[in-house]
């Protein structure tokens, strides 16, 4: 199960973050709006106000659902080959197939371009979500939510020894092991495969601090599983003339991994909290209090805990006219096992192998792992502000056929680990061809995006009782080669009753 469970990361791994803004709706990555679109558990965590919109179908007050999943990847040197390349290597990999092997050899530079461009990650699952929407009550939602995100950009000292170990050209040379003698030769690149294969470091013959090798580079990992809960109502106003709605939304976080490196000349800022299904042999390295704990399987525990608070408003206009705003994810986690800052001392060598795949994630091990560049002290505890979000959004909505509008979101604290980095704006909308079919498609651009076409297929049955579908936040991704992201999401086990 560990396994599984692992692999499975590494392969969410090569998907994009930092500027998704929809959620893990499908509904919503398909027109690239969110903020007045969605109404059930699905606006958890973006308008809770719009709970109180009630379900658009006045025979259904309760809606359930499980299994949506959304994912992505952005880098300035993507292609849609690379991605081929990538991800039939990951499934191989997963799946135990060496008929399709990565050809490391061949590609460590492509990597090696990853790294230095910069590369943004992220996966969404909801487990379950539940909610009821009465008119007089309001709404009340639930769900159980997952969330990855994964930011990396390094300079060329930092990927040149994340990506080639001990025989990084940073080292001046290398130490090998011959039949038990250890020999010390210089580093100068011609050495043959089998002494390449008996080196065990690479050794600096002037040491260097940690700020000259590092200046630049920037890592940022968040892995957390929030319950949501949220309650919306009608406030005041006058029905198909001016209505006003307020929502309010928490969650509990528990947090199974953060990572944040942030390096300049002067300064490193290093703070890590992992779940030992990282791997991380933190019995080699310096901790006090509750750093370590054990992990034998099953589910990985959290490394710390946290909430977060929603509040929205909303308008309804006319009966057709949406406007709200809110503010999102106002909180804290705080993490209290695992956790490790950066030790400012010199770098004189390094033992670590390198990568030895494409998973640009591992280079979180490279850097912390016993013979890594890094030297870690454990601390007690480490407090984080959650990526909360400034949202506002319009759209007029003509009965069940047509909805069109825009959304603006903005990042509160772009430092912090999973948030956007620059403010969003996007247009999209749906219109419903059949009864049974609606097509949503839009546009947005802002953050780390440029000219992105979210396009979305929905199949509604039974006049809402049963919806899925499919949606990509750029569907450029499946047809231009030149394209820097990959972007997907889907759900199919969605009910109203």
């Amino acid at each position: 199960m560990k396994q599984i469970i692992f692999s499975l990361l590494c392969l969410l791994s090569v998907t994009y973050s930092i500027a998704q803004t929809q959620g893990v709706a499908y509904t919503a990555v398909g027109k690239g709006v969110a903020t007045t679109f969605l109404t059930d558990y699905q606006c958890l965590g973006i308008n809770p106000s719009a709970l109180g919109w009630g379900t658009g179908y006045d025979d259904k007050k309760w809606t359930m659902g499980s299994s949506e999943f959304a994912f992505g990847m952005y880098s300035d040197v993507l292609t849609s080959q690379k991605l081929k390349n990538f991800s039939n290597a990951l499934w191989s990999s997963i799946k135990g197939d060496t008929s399709n092997a990565f050809d490391w050899t061949k590609q460590r530079a492509a990597v090696a371009d990853y790294a230095l461009a910069g590369v943004s990650v992220f996966a969404d699952y909801n487990w379950a979500g539940v909610s009821f929407q009465g008119k007089r009550f309001g709404g009340i939602a639930f769900n159980i939510h997952e969330n990855y995100q994964f930011y990396s950009k390094l300079n060329q000292t930092t990927t040149d020894a994340v990506i080639n170990g001990r025989l990084a050209s940073l080292f001046d040379s290398l130490t090998l092991n011959l039949n038990g003698i250890d020999v010390k030769v210089a580093n100068t690149g011609s050495l043959s495969p089998d002494s390449m294969n008996a080196v065990v470091s690479g050794t600096m013959s002037v040491p260097l601090n940690l700020a000259s090798i590092l200046n630049g580079s920037n890592i940022k990992m968040s892995w957390n599983r929030s319950f949501n809960l949220g309650y919306g109502r009608k406030v005041f106003g006058r029905e198909n003339v001016v209505e006003v709605y307020a929502g309010v939304g928490a969650r509990l976080i528990k947090s199974m991994a953060m990572f944040e490196l942030d390096a300049t000349a002067e300064k490193i800022n290093l703070y890590s909290s992992l779940s030992p299904i990282f791997k991380i042999n933190y019995q080699d390295i310096l901790t006090r209090g509750k750093s370590i704990f054990n992990y034998s399987g099953g589910i990985p525990p959290a490394v710390g805990s946290g909430y977060g608070v929603d509040l929205s408003a909303s308008t309804l206009l006319f009966g057709k006219l949406k406007v709200a705003m809110a503010v999102t994810n106002i909180g804290s986690v705080t993490y209290d096992r695992n956790v490790y800052r950066v030790k400012d001392t010199l770098v004189t060598s390094m033992q670590l192998s390198g990568l030895s795949d494409v998973n640009l994630t591992k280079s979180v091990n490279q850097l912390i792992s016993k013979g890594g560049l890094l030297t870690l002290e454990g601390t007690e505890k480490y407090t984080l502000a959650n990526a909360a979000l400034f949202r506002f959004g319009a759209s007029f909505h003509y009965k069940k056929r047509l909805a069109f509008g825009m959304d603006l979101v903005a990042p509160f604290n772009k430092s912090n680990p999973g948030s956007i980095q620059n403010t969003v704006i996007s247009f999209g909308g749906d219109v419903r061809i059949f009864k049974w079919l609606q097509l949503s498609a839009g546009f947005f651009g802002g953050g780390l995006y440029k000219n992105n076409i979210p396009l979305g297929i929905n199949f509604i049955k039974n006049d809402g009782a049963y919806e899925f579908g499919i949606a990509s936040r750029d569907i450029l991704t499946f047809f231009n080669e030149n394209t820097h992201n990959l972007s997907f999401a889907m759900g199919f086990a969605r009910f109203r009753f």
